[in-house]
């Protein structure tokens, strides 16, 4: 991996994280015993614009992002970030699904899965995830709702 290409995902995973801090920003996690699956959720304008194209994400005030990630519990009480798939799907207030393209991301040891998603301002959207780690054979269901505004 090229230096260029490390400093702007880490760019875009530390805007992510700076966004947990913000009213905007939705993040939780769900314990499954050996796995946990945690989740954010912020609006897709608090991406730099250079940081947005360069991972060819789109930037506007009706696309919220959504962030997932598998761990799993090490030897020592700890947690690590594991492989493996996710899929869902995202509904409106009406119940109207729309289903979610995740993309898997690798950056060292680090692994998310992010996708896209339409919404309008102060919409009550409901996530229904399923992740399933590499080898495993249950999967992992995660049920959440969030409203984004726009800024």
């Amino acid at each position: 991996m090229t230096k260029k290409i490390l400093t702007h995902w880490l760019a875009l995973l530390s805007l992510a994280c700076l966004t947990l801090l913000s009213a905007q920003s939705h993040a939780g996690s769900k314990d499954f015993g050996e796995f946990q699956v945690h989740w954010s959720v912020f609006p897709s304008t608090f991406l730099a614009p250079e940081v947005a194209r360069e991972n060819n994400l789109n930037r506007s005030k009706s696309i919220g992002i959504v962030n997932i990630s598998i761990m799993q519990e090490t030897d020592n009480g700890g947690l690590e970030p594991v492989s493996g798939q996710v899929e869902g799907k995202v509904l409106n207030e009406v119940q109207q699904p729309k289903f979610l393209a995740f993309r898997r991301i690798q950056e060292g040891n680090a692994v998310y899965f992010i996708a896209e998603y339409q919404y309008s301002d102060a919409e009550l959207m409901t996530f229904e995830i399923t992740a399933r780690p590499t080898g495993a054979q249950q999967d992992l269901p995660v049920r959440f709702t969030h409203t984004l505004f726009n800024d």
